[in-house]
């Protein structure tokens, strides 16, 4: 839970690189909380009110935490467009976001996975 919050704390950052574990970490929580929020709204018979409201206010984070990620596989953060490829491009993205980042320094910033909290 703490890498989910950890991304929510970092609201609107597309700076600097987000590790394997905290990208995937949040996704799991974030795509949990959605499909929780879509029976809620399902089971008390409105439109997807609540599960709209949390899908918009987590859209900067989500986005921030991919952009992130990119860069930690020495990406920019433009990447994320290439998605919209149809048929190939969500996979030619995930597998952007499953790979190991560089383990090195790049010009986005120190290696978070080694980086000390100061």
């Amino acid at each position: 839970m703490n890498w989910y919050l950890e991304v929510l704390k970092k609201y609107a950052v597309f700076s600097g690189r987000a590790r394997r574990k905290e990208y995937w970490m949040f996704t799991l929580f974030h795509v949990i909380a959605l499909i929780v929020l879509m029976i809620v709204d399902f089971a008390a018979g409105t439109t997807p009110l609540i599960y709209g409201l949390y899908a918009l206010a987590t859209f900067l984070p989500s986005l921030g935490v991919t952009v992130r990620r990119l860069h930690d596989t020495d990406r920019s953060g433009w990447f994320i467009f290439i998605g919209a490829i149809p048929l190939v491009g969500f996979i030619i993205l995930l597998v952007f976001l499953a790979g190991e980042g560089k383990p090195a320094e790049n010009k986005h910033g120190a290696n978070p996975k080694f980086a000390t909290a100061a």
